[in-house]
C-alpha cells in the first residue's frame, strides 16, 4: 500500500481523537478482536506504558532517548502528532518512513477485514505500532496512552513498567469527585506486581493506585525528583535523583521546570525497566539533544516564535509559569486556537496572566474547533486586546508581521493549531 493510500484507508475509520472530547462507553472489545486475529503482536515486546493528563508525551520522548542511549533498540508510540502521522511511530528516535508506513498499514488492513468488530483510526494505528515493533524486534517499546487508560486501545499490552504523570482537569464534565474518577481510569494501566512510577502527589488519591497492586511504587518527591533547575542556552541544567542514584549538572535541552520533573520521571522509569542505574554518561547523552514538537518549541527567532500545545488548565499554568522565565522578551503576541467541548473562558483566564499585548484567535483545523469569533468574544470579556483571524497560517503571519525583533509570538491552545503554524512562522 502506498503512503497516501494508507492515509486514505485510516481516514475511512472513525477518528475519536478528532471527533470527540469526552468519550463515554469505551471498550477494549474491538481492539482485542483486531490484535487477536493478528496473533497478538503486543505480547512479543517488553513495554513501558505511560498515561497522565499532562507530560506523558515528554516523559515518553525522554524515556525513549534514555533507552536508546543505553544501547537498546527502543520503539515509541505516541499521540497526537503535530505535522505527520509518522511522528507517532519511531524506533531509536527515527520516525517510520513513508514506504514502511504504507506497507505496515497495508498489512494491518487485511486483518481489519476479518476482525470481529470494525476498529477505529486509533485502534488501527495502535495495532500497527505493535506489529511494527514485533517485526522489528525492538528491545523495549514506550507506549503512550491516547485517552485515560483502562479502556484505551493501548491497554491490550501488559506493561513491564507503568507511568502515571498526573491527574488534571481534561476529558471530564467536572461532576462529583472527578479527580478520583479520572485517577481510577488511569490506574487501569497498572500491572499487579509490576513497577509503577507515579508523578501524581495528591495524598487523597494514593489508595486508588495502591489498590491496583503495583510493586514497587515509586512516588515523585519521595523516591525521585528534580532540583536546582538553572536556565541555560537552549534549555536548562538540572540535578536529578532517583531510587538508583543522583545525576547532577545534567544539561536538558527542553525548557520549563515541569520538564525537569518529567526528566526525573523518565530516568526512574527506565531504571525501573532495567532494574539498574543508567550511569551519568547515558543520562547526559540522552538529555542533551532532545526535541519534542509542540512543547515550548522554538521555531523562529527575531521575532521569537514558540509553539506549545497546552490545552487544559494544568498545561496552561505550566506554560504561563515558564514563559516569563524562559523567554523574557519584549511584547507578547499570542496566537490561540482551541477545541470544544473545553471552555475557552478557562483558557483565557490562564493566558491572561501573561499580560499579552495582543491575542490573535483562529479556528483550529478540527471538527471540534471553537470558531475564531467565539474565541474572540471570550477573550474580549477578559479585557484582552484581540483580533479574529480564522485561518491559522494567516494568524501566525500577521503576528510575525506585527512583532518587533525582540518580541515573542506564542502559538498555543491546541496541538491541532501547531501544524499550520510551523511553516507560516518560517523566516
Amino acid at each position: 500500500m502506498e503512503y497516501r493510500e494508507a492515509l486514505r484507508f485510516l481516514n475511512r475509520h472513525v477518528n475519536l481523537e478528532a471527533a470527540a472530547g469526552r468519550i463515554h462507553g469505551l471498550s477494549l472489545d474491538a481492539m482485542r478482536g483486531l490484535v487477536g486475529v493478528m496473533g497478538d503482536p503486543q505480547t512479543d515486546i517488553r513495554t513501558v506504558h505511560i498515561t497522565g493528563t499532562n507530560g506523558k508525551g515528554s516523559v515518553a520522548a525522554i524515556s525513549s532517548a534514555l533507552l536508546t542511549a543505553a544501547g537498546l533498540r527502543a520503539g515509541s508510540y505516541t499521540s497526537p502528532h503535530v505535522d505527520t502521522v509518522r511522528e507517532r511511530l519511531a524506533i531509536s528516535g527515527e520516525k517510520i518512513t513513508e514506504e514502511a508506513f504504507g506497507d505496515l498499514i497495508g498489512d494491518v488492513s487485511r486483518y481489519v477485514e476479518v476482525a470481529p468488530e470494525r476498529p477505529s483510526y486509533f485502534e488501527i494505528l495502535s495495532a500497527a505500532a505493535f506489529l511494527w515493533f514485533s517485526n522489528e524486534a525492538v528491545d523495549v517499546a514506550v507506549v503512550e496512552v491516547g485517552l485515560l487508560g483502562r479502556f484505551d486501545a493501548t491497554n491490550v499490552i501488559e506493561a513491564d513498567v507503568s507511568v502515571i504523570t498526573n491527574i488534571g482537569f481534561d476529558h471530564t464534565d467536572g461532576a462529583g469527585d472527578w479527580r478520583r474518577a479520572i485517577a481510577g481510569e488511569k490506574a487501569g494501566i497498572i500491572g499487579r506486581g509490576r513497577p509503577l512510577v507515579l508523578g501524581e502527589t495528591t495524598v487523597g488519591l494514593l489508595d486508588v493506585f495502591i489498590d491496583e497492586g503495583p510493586d514497587p511504587l515509586y512516588e515523585e518527591g519521595r523516591d525521585f525528583g528534580a532540583r536546582a533547575a538553572r536556565r541555560a542556552v537552549g534549555g536548562q541544567v538540572v540535578d536529578l535523583w532517583s531510587p538508583y542514584g543522583h545525576y547532577d549538572e545534567v544539561y536538558l535541552s527542553m525548557h520549563g521546570t515541569h520538564q525537569a520533573d518529567n526528566a526525573a520521571m523518565a530516568v526512574t522509569t527506565v531504571e525501573a525497566m532495567l532494574d539498574a542505574p543508567l550511569g551519568a554518561e547515558v543520562v547526559a547523552a540522552a538529555m542533551c539533544d532532545l526535541s519534542v514538537p509542540g512543547r515550548l518549541e522554538v521555531v523562529a527567532e527575531r521575532p521569537l516564535v514558540v509553539l506549545d500545545g497546552a490545552h487544559n488548565p494544568d498545561a496552561l499554568r505550566s506554560l504561563v509559569a515558564s514563559v516569563p522565565e524562559v523567554f523574557p522578551a519584549g511584547r507578547r503576541i499570542l496566537v490561540v486556537g482551541a477545541l470544544g467541548p473545553r471552555d475557552p473562558g478557562a483558557l483565557f483566564d490562564e493566558l491572561a496572566h501573561l499580560a499579552p499585548d495582543l491575542v490573535l484567535v483562529c479556528t483550529a483545523p478540527s471538527p471540534r474547533a471553537v470558531p475564531a469569533d467565539e474565541l474572540a468574544r471570550s477573550c474580549a470579556e477578559r479585557g484582552l486586546d484581540v483580533e479574529a483571524v480564522p485561518d491559522v497560517a494567516e494568524a501566525v503571519r500577521r503576528a510575525v508581521a506585527l512583532a518587533g525583533e525582540d518580541d515573542l509570538v506564542l502559538v498555543t491552545g491546541s496541538f491541532y493549531v501547531l501544524s499550520g503554524a510551523r511553516p507560516a512562522a518560517a523566516p
